[in-house]
């Protein structure tokens, strides 16, 4: 049985469309993650699931029973926001056993649930102390406790990193996963970061403008997107995208980008079978690029420095060909300087083909 099931969900705010006819299965003990830019509904979809807003439209299931009508508070899931809402005036273990005691639970089963969180989270030592005195990671471990407690069947995750500062959402993604893993719990998380998504999702949904646009596996969400959107959002730095133009010529395939052409032979069924027209858009990740000073191949592509953004472990080298710009990854003993000619080689087994009308990825 799923932990929750969503059909055919919308939500409207006047003529602004939030979700538009969402479908999905969150399954037990799975960590699922929402990312997409703000905007894109994933916040109203988490207040739905919870209870705190109601749909034009669809149903929420939780374990197989329709909520539509039932109340938060009985719902039995656990929510923690972007903003922590911890109460200042009391003891950590006061906000952590709050909601215990609004269920009425015995005391000595609040002692113990407690104490067993606060040892999973680390945080037994701040059990007597106000929140002001704990750091931002702290805070965060103690909402995250706070909601844990509970022992719901779902946890609904708002964006809970994104005021951290980068090392401490690091070490706090390390510790969801690690919880997660540990106590075997479902959880549907939501946040415009890649990063986290990548780094802790079982499956990730790319939610763009109220529509989810893919469903799948980190690794597959990363290597066979299933529309320009998701293989533009996925990635760092992002996928190149260049307009070009099928043709044939003395019986090859060759896609025309204008400043280069290149023999897509190879792909002729697969565009075939897409029904595609003259026009598509190729998709090329920086990290598929080869760039060295000399021309070592025939394939290498004349290409134009314009910038060099070192990040330490790897350079983005930003180049031009012709008018068209283009992204790549090279090591950091790679240097140029700028207006430099190098040559670029595509590794065409790593291409994608987008047609630009649907903005379907062919490849």
């Amino acid at each position: 049985m799923d932990a929750v099931t969503v059909k055919g969900l919308t939500k409207k705010y006047g003529e602004n469309v939030a979700l538009n006819n969402i479908n999905f299965e969150c399954h037990e003990k799975e960590f699922l993650c929402f990312l997409g830019r703000p905007g894109a509904g994933k916040t109203t979809l988490l207040r739905i699931i919870a209870g705190l807003e109601k749909p034009d439209e669809g149903e929420v299931y939780i374990r197989g029973s329709l909520v539509n009508d039932v109340i938060p508070s009985k719902r039995d899931v656990a929510m923690v926001f972007q903003n922590l809402a911890l109460y200042t005036g009391w003891t950590v273990y006061n906000n952590i056993a709050s909601p215990l005691r609004a269920h009425k639970v015995p005391e000595e089963e609040i002692k113990k649930r407690v104490k067993e969180v606060a040892q999973l989270l680390r945080i037994e030592h701040l059990l007597d102390r106000t929140p002001v005195f704990a750091s931002g990671g702290e805070k965060q471990r103690i909402a995250i406790a706070r909601a844990l407690v509970r022992r719901p069947q779902v946890y609904l995750m708002d964006e809970p990193l994104s005021n951290l500062d980068a090392l401490l959402r690091l070490g706090m993604r390390v510790e969801l996963k690690r919880m997660q893993r540990e106590l075997g719990q479902t959880i549907i998380y939501v946040t415009p970061d890649q990063l986290e998504a990548m780094s802790m999702a079982d499956r990730i949904a790319l939610i763009h403008k109220g529509i989810i646009h893919q469903i799948a596996d980190p690794e597959t969400i990363y290597r066979h997107p299933a529309t320009k959107t998701v293989a533009g959002f996925i990635g760092s730095p992002s996928m190149n995208f260049i307009d070009g133009s099928l043709s044939e010529v003395d019986g090859k395939t060759i896609l025309d980008c204008g400043a280069f052409k290149l023999d897509i032979s190879k792909y002729r069924q697969v565009l075939e079978d897409s029904s595609v027209g003259s026009e598509i858009i190729l998709g090329v990740r920086p990290e598929h690029l080869t760039v060295s000073h000399d021309k070592t191949s025939p394939d290498s592509i004349e290409s134009l420095v314009v910038m060099e953004e070192p990040l330490g472990a790897e350079t983005i080298l930003h180049m031009r060909i012709g008018k068209i710009p283009l992204k790549a990854l090279v090591p950091p003993t790679f240097h140029t300087i700028y207006g430099e000619t190098v040559w670029t080689r595509i590794d065409m087994d790593r291409i994608h083909l987008i047609d630009p009308k649907t903005e379907k990825v062919i490849l």
